[in-house]
Order: C-alpha cells, then sequence, then structure tokens
C-alpha cells in the first residue's frame, strides 16, 4: 500500500514538473501568460446558448477556464467553463494559425483562456464557438480532480473551497442563491422605509445574545476587546437617536462548538422598528420570508430534506406554554413555583442546574419536548422572563414577555421582541444576569452602563428581530449543513498550516 502511494506521489510530482517546464518554456520564447492584464470578453457561455437564435454568425468574445480538450490532428474541440456555465469551441489550426494551434495543443486543463470567433451550431445540435483566435490568459500549475469523480471528499471541499466551485457547479449555484437572499432582504426592507447601518464589530461589553464572545487585545489602547456576538445593544442605540427605523446585515462571533447548524462566525440580520411591538415584528417576518422564498426559489412552497414547507399560508401563533402543554402533556399555568417546576421536571427526567427558575425550566421542556415538531412555519411566543432579559414584560402576566421565536423544519430562524425601554427594569435584568454569570453562566450578559444611559434618554416604544442569514440560505437551498452555505467556514488546522 505504501508504496503505491510513493508511486502515485511521484507521478503526480512528474506532472506538476511537466507543467512547470511547459510555463518555462512560454516564458522562454516570450509568451509568459501572466503578463497579460486583461482581456476583453463580451458574453458568458449562457448569454450565446440562451440567445443563440439571435447570436447565430456573430463574432463573440469567451473566456474561461479549459476543462476539457480533444486534438483531433488540424481540428480539435475544448470545453470552456465560466461563471454561468460552460460551452464548446472549435479550433482548427487554419482558422487560427498554426503557431497559436501549436501552443493550444500543450495546454493544460484547467488553464484560463479567451477565445474569439463565431456562433454556430455543430452536426449534433451542440451551440459552439468556432474559433479564430485563443489565447492563454492564465497558467494552472495544479491538477484539478479527475473529471468524472469531481472533488467529493467534505473536507477537502471546505479547505479548498475554490477547487470545489470549479468541479461541482451546483456549489456554485447556492452561493449564487445566498447572494440572491441578501440583496433581497435588502431590497424589501429598503422598500419598507428601512436604512442599513453599520455597527462595531470590537467592542469592550459583548452583549445582546447569550453566547461566549472571543477575546483580543487592542495595543494601542492596552485594552482587552472582544469580538461583537449580536448587533442589538448599538442598534437600539441609534433607535434612541431618533432613527426610526434600522438594520444590518453582518458577521457576528461566538465562541462555541460546530456542527451542522452552527460556525464560530456568522451573518446575522437585525432590524429594529420604532412605535411597534413583536406583532409587527411578526407580520414582517411572515411577509419577508414568503417575499424572500418567492424571488430566490420562485415559490412559496420550500422543500428541505424530507420536509416540505408551506409559507404560502399563516404561520401558525402558540404561546411557549401551550406549545409545551400540546406535546409534552405538561400545563406551567398550573405550575405556580420554581420549586414544582423543579419536581415536574424530574418527572420527566429534564436535567436542570440548581441555579434555574421556573422559566428556565418551561424552556427546557420546551427544547425536549417541542422544537423538533415545529416543521411548519410557526411562531412561539411568550417566553418566561428568566431567558429574555431584553424584552419587555407581558403587563398582564409579568412572569413572560412579549417575545417569538419564528421556527421551521424543527430549527429557531429568528428571535425577536417588543425591547425593553424602562431602564430601571433592564438594571434589574442586567444585575440577573451578573448573578448569573457568578452562578457558572458563562453565556450571560454583563451590566452595560452606556447602553443604559441610553434608555434613561429614552427609547420610543419598539420592535425588534433577529434573522440568522445562514440557515435562510439553508433552508432556501436545501442545504444540509451551514458549512455548505459558508464559502470559507471555520476548520481545525492543518499540521504545519500556518494559515
Amino acid at each position: 500500500m505504501a508504496e503505491q502511494k510513493n508511486m502515485q506521489e511521484k507521478d503526480l510530482n512528474q506532472l506538476l514538473k511537466v507543467r512547470r517546464d511547459k510555463l518555462k518554456e512560454l516564458q522562454d520564447n516570450g509568451k509568459n501568460p501572466f503578463e497579460i492584464m486583461k482581456y476583453d470578453m463580451d458574453f458568458h457561455s449562457m448569454d450565446v446558448k440562451d440567445h443563440f437564435d439571435e447570436m447565430e454568425g456573430k463574432e463573440v468574445s469567451i473566456a474561461g477556464r479549459l476543462m476539457f480538450k480533444r486534438v483531433m490532428g488540424k481540428a480539435s474541440f475544448c470545453n470552456i467553463q465560466d461563471l454561468k456555465g460552460s460551452i464548446q469551441s472549435y479550433v482548427t489550426r487554419d482558422d487560427v494559425g498554426e503557431e497559436s494551434y501549436k501552443d493550444f495543443k500543450k495546454y493544460d486543463i484547467g488553464d484560463i483562456v479567451g477565445i474569439r470567433g463565431t456562433v454556430f451550431k455543430t452536426k449534433t445540435g451542440e451551440i459552439s464557438v468556432h474559433a479564430y483566435e485563443i489565447v492563454l490568459l492564465s497558467k494552472s500549475l495544479q491538477i484539478l480532480p479527475e473529471k468524472h469523480h469531481g472533488l467529493r471528499d467534505t473536507d477537502m471541499r471546505y479547505r479548498q473551497r475554490y477547487v470545489d466551485l470549479i468541479m461541482n457547479p451546483e456549489v456554485k449555484d447556492t452561493f449564487i442563491k445566498r447572494s440572491k437572499v441578501i440583496s433581497t432582504i435588502r431590497r424589501y426592507l429598503d422598500g419598507q422605509g428601512f436604512m442599513e447601518v453599520e455597527t462595531p464589530m470590537l467592542v469592550s461589553n459583548a452583549g445582546g445574545a447569550a453566547a461566549r464572545p472571543f477575546e483580543t487585545h487592542f495595543n494601542a489602547l492596552g485594552e482587552d476587546l472582544k469580538l461583537r456576538i449580536s448587533l442589538e445593544l448599538y442598534l437600539k442605540r441609534l433607535i434612541v437617536g431618533g432613527m426610526e427605523r434600522v438594520y444590518e446585515i453582518g458577521r457576528v462571533f461566538r465562541n462555541e462548538g460546530l456542527d451542522t447548524r452552527h460556525n464560530p462566525e456568522f451573518t446575522l440580520m437585525e432590524l429594529y422598528q420604532a412605535y411597534t411591538d413583536y406583532h409587527g415584528m411578526m407580520d414582517l417576518t411572515e411577509n419577508l420570508y414568503r417575499y424572500v422564498a418567492k424571488e430566490v426559489t420562485g415559490s412559496e412552497v420550500l422543500t428541505y430534506g424530507e420536509h416540505t414547507m408551506d409559507l404560502s399560508k399563516p404561520f401558525e401563533r402558540l404561546t411557549m406554554v401551550e406549545a409545551v402543554k400540546k406535546y409534552a402533556g405538561v400545563d406551567f399555568d398550573e405550575i405556580h413555583s420554581t420549586e414544582e417546576a423543579k419536581k415536574t421536571a424530574e418527572e420527566h427526567q429534564i436535567e436542570y442546574e440548581d441555579r434555574h427558575q421556573k422559566g428556565d425550566i418551561l424552556n427546557l421542556f420546551f427544547e425536549e419536548y417541542v422544537e423538533e415538531h415545529l416543521i411548519q412555519p410557526t411562531f412561539i411566543m411568550d417566553h418566561p422572563v428568566e431567558i429574555s432579559p431584553l424584552t419587555k414584560r407581558k403587563p398582564e402576566n409579568p412572569e413572560y414577555t412579549e417575545r417569538f421565536e419564528f421556527f421551521m423544519n424543527g430549527w429557531e430562524m429568528a428571535n425577536a421582541y417588543s425591547e425593553l425601554n424602562d431602564p430601571i427594569d433592564q438594571r434589574e435584568r442586567f444585575r440577573a444576569q451578573e448573578e448569573a454569570f457568578a452562578a457558572g453562566d458563562e453565556e450571560a450578559n454583563h451590566t452595560d452602563e452606556d447602553f443604559l444611559n441610553a434608555l434613561e434618554i429614552g427609547m420610543p416604544p419598539t420592535g425588534g428581530i433577529g434573522f440568522g442569514i445562514d440557515r435562510m440560505v439553508m433552508m432556501m437551498t436545501n442545504s444540509p449543513a451551514i458549512r455548505d452555505v459558508l464559502l470559507f467556514p471555520t476548520m481545525k488546522s492543518l499540521p504545519n498550516n500556518k494559515d
């Protein structure tokens, strides 16, 4: 086995040497492809194919990566892959010239070329470009994976996304859709009068979510800083400042594990709207999801794995207490103390910590019994105050808050509040969070005095929401893991890899 591996490595090294020798020959003959500054391409492959009736017989200039070549004496065929797809080219010695054709025959798969020629259809009906000029624009010194097997090793696909994009066209389609999801969100929110803003990534107090932050040191000021875990607290400051509708789409960073739905850096969208509440946020969420699905996928019905989700119907709305009663058979309206809640948890083999209160245990029941059932679009409302430190209490039932989480496919897709704007209550919530941190909760928030000062200046009644963009893209593209929708997901470094 080791001998076979050594032979393969020797063969590979020889092939790589051949490519470098070809490059040196070109450079020695004054044909260094890396000295070419630009190439005037005017069409992509699919532009030519989709409009063949108009393009037939016309001159076009295309450019892309050489993915296939078949040399037949004085005439050859090759395939060029570009942003939008691939197209065949017919190359002959008589049309491109003897010297150029001789160079072409030495081109390798993976080389980047430019072709100028006329559009025609072969006898077999394939739309092609009849070349009369072909130029080597960049020499590939590495060898692409074998065509029929492609790049299938998952770890290598994520580490070398550039090769993944070349070899697996569906991957490129996913990231084109990702871009469209984000531009569609922007278009929708801009149309609703929202303004896009940018807030700091390096902060002294990383608040707004229950998560451990990454920490760093700023040499110039001699201060320890953190990478933000949320966008919330700065966006609320802007509401205080009179910007009535704001949103931000940006990276946040959470020092947590990796799995199919979590990456330590991910894209979050948060928006805040003055003079509305969490019911207004529900309406906005429902309308936004329908709009994005229709624009990106062409349908309001999404298929993810074995599930089909219909966004055209009104989204179901349940309180957390109602949901736990429905799926666990436990009615927390009949549980009146933390002691009763803990006893009920023990009866249902729900593990809890000593510090947990009644509301924490209600949430543990929800996670254990309810989430997996929320396949169709569903709003889970009225979370307990213990797990909602930045949310307004329900006036008629202050144990609970005006908060909802949006679920699809059993996943949390968004989190929203009627935002807490009472600075006195907010200070008490921060105090409770500090106590939780002291008791061992590393994800608890810390008191943010400047944010409290902003609330004391006065923040109007406000609705706010946070969307996980990556999960939304997963849903819109039927992608099984978050790494499939991140161009460069976080990976454990390979040995001797300094990057």
